[in-house]
């Protein structure tokens, strides 16, 4: 908002009342106010481009939403919900992602966030024809050309054993959602004894749903 928008607004939250563009009447309201912004707000008000009063009049509950980048882990869930949508959307059969695939997008960073997320299951959803999503499926820039992913591990420069545990409770993850929390499917799918899986759900601290 401009600044000129933002005093209006600031007005607006301080008396509860506003006129029309082009009116004269003053119009009384009770509303509750949900603010987003994906600036750093409080750099914006160091340069002069936010009003700090309204700021600290929006700023009384903050939430604050890490990128996804920082929290790959929630990524095999949310393509799982978003590969659902999307094919009951165009009547499609449910489908899966292969674990190299999967691999792909836990690496990339995803500077647009969920929306870019979303944008790449719908695509792969409606264009990609079998019932499984492969690694040789995923255009740029989640996987990168054939030289340059040779070229590059996808770790995200974590240690080895790091990337490795990571990626396996990612997995395991994504296949105990699938299969509902069911650990007897769950284990036949892993290629696992049900007594390891316990053991591999607690050591990586996986609550399941109650």
């Amino acid at each position: 908002m401009s600044l000129k928008t933002q005093a209006k607004v600031l007005r607006a939250l301080e008396e509860q009342a506003f006129e029309r563009v082009g009116g004269r009447d003053t119009l009384r309201v009770d509303v509750r106010v949900i603010a987003a912004s994906n600036r750093d707000v409080v750099s914006l008000i160091a340069q002069g481009g936010f009003r700090e009063d309204l700021f600290y009049r929006l700023n009384v509950i903050p939430i604050e939403v890490p990128p996804l980048r920082t929290r790959k882990e929630d990524v095999p869930a949310i393509v799982e919900h978003f590969i659902r949508v999307f094919c009951a959307e165009n009547g499609k059969r449910l489908k899966a992602v292969a674990p190299p695939a999967l691999t792909w997008f836990m690496t990339y960073d995803w500077p647009g966030n969920v929306r870019e997320l979303r944008n790449m299951v719908e695509r792969l959803v409606i264009m990609v024809p079998g019932d499984t999503i492969g690694a040789e499926d995923l255009p740029p820039p989640l996987r990168p050309k054939a030289e340059v992913a040779t070229a590059t591990a996808p770790g995200d420069g974590k240690p080895l054993k790091e990337a490795r545990d990571s990626f396996e409770r990612a997995y395991i993850l994504y296949e105990l959602r699938a299969q509902d929390w069911n650990m007897t499917r769950t284990a036949e799918r892993l290629g696992i004894e049900r007594s390891h899986l316990y053991r591999k759900i607690r050591a990586y601290g996986i609550t399941p749903p109650k």
